[in-house]
């Protein structure tokens, strides 16, 4: 079924399913995150995502996808997404961005999580609470009624007021039985622009947002997003259902 602006809208059984979907890739992104410490390289991080992954009977949705190699894709400091693991060892004072996407029952799932390794500096915590509070800013737009640019304001302007900058190269999206459907979902944008939001239509909202410029540039790898002032990024991202009591965050 579809709204009448085109998004695909899921039936009850459908976000049921994509709801313990969401319960089984947030379980793993919890353990996984628990598990980081200094001293890790990128690719041991990648390697531990497989085996929760495994250990939960999933399919992992970004191996493979467009010749992606690895489970997770896994981002450090001027990392934005799409981080191939590698040799790369994390220090104390580094942030890990972790992005996963698991397959269950033929549904997609979606979540990313920026982590600190030890303690981090004040400017960092508040790049990672205030990215973090965007997610939910976005996520509380995503209501029946509303217009899709709402939740894209609603990132930019918090981002914004707090001296940061929001990536514009990269999108949330919609998501179900693929992994990026339709509409794409800036983080940034005027209020009251797009479709009518609607029950039953399930998104994956992501702010990624830069200490500095919003400006990121591609690795020679072609998948490694770095800012282009190499100054640190974070990244946050939730599942979620529009329902007639508000927005579900599947991935919680």
């Amino acid at each position: 079924m579809k709204s009448s602006q085109g998004i695909r809208i899921k039936s009850p059984i459908e976000v049921d399913i994509l709801r313990k979907a969401g319960k089984i890739l947030s379980s793993i992104v919890g353990q996984l995150q628990s598990s980081l410490t200094s001293g890790m390289t990128t690719k041991d991080i990648d390697l531990k995502a497989q085996e929760l992954i495994q250990k939960n009977n999933v399919v992992a949705a970004f191996k493979g996808y467009h010749g992606f190699p690895g489970a997770a894709c896994v981002s450090v400091n001027e990392g934005v997404v799409h981080g191939i693991p590698g040799k790369r060892v994390i220090c104390n004072g580094d942030i890990v961005s972790i992005d996963i996407g698991i397959i269950y029952e033929g549904y997609y799932s979606d979540m990313a999580v920026t982590v600190p390794i030890g303690t981090p500096s004040v400017e960092i915590r508040r790049l990672l609470d205030v990215t973090r509070e965007s997610l939910y800013r976005g996520i509380d737009q995503a209501r029946e009624g509303r217009r899709l640019s709402d939740i894209s304001f609603a990132v930019q302007n918090f981002v914004e007021m707090h001296g940061f900058s929001v990536v514009r190269d990269f999108v949330g999206h919609g998501i179900g039985r693929a992994l990026h459907e339709d509409p794409e979902i800036p983080n940034y944008g005027r209020p009251s622009e797009g479709p009518v939001l609607a029950e039953g239509m399930v998104f994956a909202i992501e702010p990624m947002v830069n200490m500095g410029t919003h400006r990121t540039r591609t690795l020679a790898d072609g998948w490694t997003v770095v800012t282009e002032d190499g100054k640190p990024s974070a990244h946050f991202e939730h599942t979620i259902a529009i329902t007639s009591k508000g927005p579900e965050i599947l991935t919680q």
